[in-house]
């Protein structure tokens, strides 16, 4: 095969967009898993042929399913997967925070990121494949009352587990770690803070790493 095969969820903008983008540059043929249809038709259209719309909830493990099954006969196969799907809070903190709110966070920061990883990895074992993981600066350290980075602390966690996992049938796992990026993420701009295609060079650099090389982290904070 020419070219490997990546399924990203949270493709249809932000860091998900730019990594989708960056890594049709980089050879790979992208399968971009997101709601918003519209979106993700004006980024295959901008991708070309190596991008394949696949518009789903990530908070549903049957849709997962589907579409990563369909990219998998569209190109051939899947090689890497990237949990990017994520969202945060407008209800800050424990004492006024709002638990439906939660149980949202918790259903796409914890469930969507498991489902990603639970539907990739039989096409991944094949191939030795690439797990990619969005973390977070907040999953690196306290920061009092946060919910949204208690959920990233999971996904720390829980990739050093995955990796030891997929280390036995040589597969490898990466969790990349932004901080401030700007992105719709946030209510106003950030230009000054890292840029989503930041993010998406580090996603590129762990999966173009010699496959002897597992890149566990990339911890990325903005210079000012």
């Amino acid at each position: 095969m020419t070219s490997k095969t990546i399924f990203i969820t949270g493709a249809s903008s932000g860091i998900g967009a730019a990594t989708a983008r960056a890594a049709a540059r980089a050879g790979w043929n992208v399968g971009l898993f997101a709601r918003s249809k519209d979106k993700l038709a004006a980024l295959v259209d901008d991708i070309g042929d190596q991008a394949m719309a696949l518009p789903g909830d990530a908070t549903d493990l049957d849709q997962q399913q589907n579409a990563i099954d369909k990219l998998a006969v569209k190109f051939g196969g899947v090689h890497a997967a990237y949990a990017n799907a994520g969202m945060g809070l407008n209800t800050p903190g424990t004492e006024n925070g709002d638990p439906q709110e939660w149980q949202d966070l918790i259903h796409l920061n914890i469930m969507a990121l498991l489902y990603t990883a639970k539907v990739a990895i039989p096409h991944l074992k094949p191939v030795k494949g690439h797990m990619v993981l969005t973390g977070s600066a907040a999953g690196r350290t306290h920061i009092k009352g946060s919910i949204y980075g208690a959920s990233k602390w999971f996904v720390h966690g829980y990739g050093g587990n995955l990796a030891d996992e997929m280390k036995e049938w040589g597969g490898r796992c990466t969790v990349i770690a932004p901080g401030m990026v700007n992105t719709a993420f946030f209510d106003e701009g950030k230009p000054d803070k890292l840029q989503p295609e930041d993010v998406a060079d580090a996603v590129v650099h762990a999966l173009n790493a010699n496959p002897r090389n597992t890149v566990r982290e990339v911890f990325l904070m903005p210079t000012h």
